[in-house]
């Protein structure tokens, strides 16, 4: 037997991975999909069969294999399962990539058609050349949370599903929670209806959480805001950065400009008004994990309901650092699980909550140490665990 199936259970036998029932059932339906997609016809660059392109008209997209939607709570395995089946996925036009990010290039595109005055539906023009490159478009964390994003993907998906492209994503909501309490959330509504026809939703739900399993307290939170909290973060820095004290740094971010009021190397420094007071968003955010390595924070307040829109840009934040495996160094006025209790969007801070408490432990440094080379290895991981603040 080839794919996802087989490197699960090969995971099993040498002990990688704990025997369970919802991951077992979601790898059998991953395992189906695989199995589909071996026996879809192929096609050519242009998306058309060989003897249609011979005769010179051009083939109607075949309708595409049924996709998946895995959504469960954080640390369930969603991601593992992925892994493994993009490993072993036999199409050869296959794409994997962050939701965040998809929908940025997305808009992207969207304002590169406008400003040369494309004629005709720029979303379908859009989603024609996203399914001209990828047959098989697998989502990270599929969630919305941004109204522009949230106004055109029921056209862009239908383009997408009308040529034939067969959509896989992980999530922590159901369908049916996306876009939960999003202004104009009824014009959102169809395409929930939408994807809920094109893919199988599966839920892995399992009791075990197998990142908090992992974790152990290292010294890359600092509470309460008091000054020792805050003379430890600049001793870290400094130990980061061979005793400089860092100097300002433009990233450019489109066609707009972003100002780091300090940095040195891959580490750069901010406090929390700078960005999440600020209308900053995931673009401004992937700037920044592009560019640097380590990112301190400081300063997180706990946010009352009135701060609703500073609780959702510190949440694209840490999602756009975890995505992309950087070490975040944070002071706070308290532990991640009291930094918004209430308001608006609380329950979908309780994902901020474990990505923030991951992103303290040990095999998170380890994991950032192999994707941020020497400087986390020679400085980082002794200064961090022996903090007299834990």
């Amino acid at each position: 037997m080839t794919g996802p199936l087989a490197l699960y259970r090969e995971k099993l036998a040498d002990g990688g991975l704990k025997p369970d029932p919802d991951q077992e059932r979601a790898v059998q339906r991953l395992q189906r999909l695989h199995d589909e997609l071996a026996a879809r016809p192929s096609q050519d660059g242009n998306g058309s069969g060989f003897w249609s392109g011979l005769f010179g008209r051009k083939a109607s997209p075949a309708p595409p294999v049924k996709g998946l939607y895995l959504w469960g709570s954080v640390g369930r395995g969603k991601s593992m399962l992925m892994d493994r089946f993009v490993a072993a996925t036999p199409e050869p036009k296959t794409r994997r990539v962050h939701f965040h990010a998809f929908m940025l290039e997305v808009q992207r595109r969207l304002h590169e058609l406008r400003q040369a005055g494309a004629e005709g539906d720029p979303v379908g023009r859009v989603a024609d050349a996203i399914a001209a490159e990828t047959r098989l478009l697998c989502f990270d964390e599929f969630h919305v949370v941004n109204i522009a994003d949230a106004m055109i993907l029921g056209r862009l998906f239908t383009g997408l599903f009308d040529a034939g492209v067969t959509v896989v994503a992980t999530s922590n909501w159901p369908p049916d929670r996306l876009y939960w309490d999003g202004l104009n959330r009824e014009r959102f509504l169809p395409f929930i209806a939408l994807l809920k026809q094109k893919v199988d939703v599966l839920s892995l739900n399992g009791p075990v959480d197998y990142r908090v399993e992992r974790l152990r307290d290292l010294a890359t939170w600092f509470s309460p805001l008091d000054e020792a909290a805050a003379e430890a973060a600049e001793r870290l820095f400094l130990a980061l950065t061979d005793g400089q004290p860092g100097s300002p740094v433009e990233l450019s971010v489109g066609t707009r400009s972003l100002r780091v009021a300090r940095a040195e190397g891959p580490v750069a420094f901010f406090d929390f008004p700078e960005l999440c007071d600020r209308p900053l968003g995931a673009a401004d955010y992937l700037a920044i994990a592009e560019r640097f390595r380590v990112v301190f924070l400081t300063g997180v307040p706990v946010l009352a309901p009135a701060r609703r829109n500073e609780a959702r840009r510190f949440m694209t934040l840490v999602d756009v650092l975890y995505e992309n495996r950087r070490l975040l160094v944070v002071t706070a006025a308290g532990r991640p699980d009291e930094l918004y209790p209430v308001g608006e969007g609380a329950f979908e801070f309780q994902r901020t909550v474990s990505r923030l408490l991951e992103m303290q432990s040990s095999a998170w440094l380890e994991a950032a140490d192999a994707a941020g080379g020497e400087l986390l290895r020679r400085d980082f991981a002794p200064f961090a665990l022996t903090s007299d603040l834990n």
